[in-house]
């Protein structure tokens, strides 16, 4: 093939599905959940199936446990997560008036230049904003009451994603076997070798990072409640769960339990001690955590995660942030391949004409 010919190939696959994933995405989503479970647990099956255990029995075995698990800490976790949004919402116009009366002595040369206080026009603009808010949820909380379609695709997707992830799971070898029967007999080699890299970052992550992030998310719950954090657990479980992009969780969840500690304290060793909670739990990720569950493996910058992450879900909403690191994963595999390429390319290596130079 030409390279022409590659060219348009390789484009029309990338047109056909962007074009795939925009017309189904909203119907993906129990098949994508289901294929990144089947993933994650492949190796635990790999490991059971080497004793002869059917891989019918194995997967059912294995699912069944897996959602158990996941049943047991979202019951333990949701209420008390949900019972401190709901009060952190309710409390949050008391710490934006500490804010604003924070500021407003520190912004008088702006009510100079505005002719009114700033401060009072943000807090108009805050309460509008909120209003307007408040009428789209209604609005949006009214359409699903009458059309039910949010309600169904997640009845849809709770029901078929453990279906999917079965079925993933049990014919898993089977998939592996014939993908690798398409693969271009010439670049064989090459494209094990990719796919093996692809495998090694988009593991890592998913089975590493994940992990990582949960790990993170449970201590930072459980000691900022023991801390008397006002909303502590609710502030330390996102923080583990927005840890998925390293350094991010963290340092969001350390600005906003400070303000709180401030705001609710006032006392400054109060404020280091919330602070020190996440810098032991950032010494504990960099040691121990990451080093031991993700390894060198993952090889994903947090920049280019969140980019992925934002055009994802840009692209193809929430579907298109569920498939993001894969694709970053591979992007940035191919991408290295390219460089690669290019390196051993005479655009790389020709030596410069010194005749043309002297002339």
């Amino acid at each position: 093939m030409t390279l022409q010919s590659k060219t348009l190939f390789w484009g029309g696959f990338i047109v056909v599905l962007s074009a795939f994933l925009w017309a189904f995405g909203s119907v993906l989503m129990p098949f994508i959940l289901g294929a990144l479970i089947a993933y994650m647990l492949n190796p635990i099956m790999v490991k059971l199936t080497r004793n002869k255990i059917p891989r019918t029995i194995t997967a059912l075995f294995i699912l069944l446990t897996f959602f158990l698990v996941l049943g047991i800490v979202f019951a333990l976790i949701m209420p008390i997560a949900l019972r401190q949004a709901q009060m952190l919402i309710d409390n949050a116009p008391v710490y934006l008036n500490i804010i604003l009366d924070y500021l407003r002595p520190h912004l008088g040369w702006l009510e100079i230049k505005m002719g009114q206080d700033p401060m009072i026009a943000f807090s108009d603009y805050i309460k509008n904003s909120g209003d307007k808010i408040a009428a789209m949820s209604g609005g949006i909380m009214g359409g699903i009451a009458s059309g039910g379609r949010a309600i169904f695709g997640f009845m849809a997707t709770l029901i078929f994603t453990p279906i999917v992830a079965y079925f993933m799971m049990k014919e898993w070898q089977s998939i592996v076997i014939w993908v690798e029967g398409l693969y271009p007999r010439q670049h064989e080699t090459v494209i094990r070798r990719l796919l093996k890299q692809i495998d090694k970052k988009i593991s890592g992550f998913i089975r590493g990072q994940i992990t990582v992030a949960f790990c993170l998310g449970i201590f930072y719950a459980l000691a900022l409640t023991i801390a008397g954090l006002n909303y502590g657990f609710l502030i330390g479980f996102l923080a583990g769960v927005f840890s998925i992009i390293p350094m991010v969780g963290s340092t969001i969840g350390l600005i906003v339990a400070v303000a709180i500690a401030w705001f609710d304290v006032g006392d400054i060793g109060y404020v280091a001690l919330i602070a020190a909670i996440f810098a032991a739990g950032q010494f504990i990720e960099g040691n121990f955590l990451t080093p031991k569950v993700v390894g060198d493996s993952v090889g994903l910058h947090p920049l280019w995660i969140m980019f992925s992450l934002f055009a994802g879900g840009a692209l193809f909403g929430v579907t298109g942030m569920l498939i993001a690191i894969p694709v970053a994963a591979i992007v940035g595999v191919l991408a290295g391949f390219s460089i690669e390429q290019y390196k051993l390319s005479p655009l790389y290596t020709a030596q410069p004409d010194t005749k043309k130079v002297k002339q």
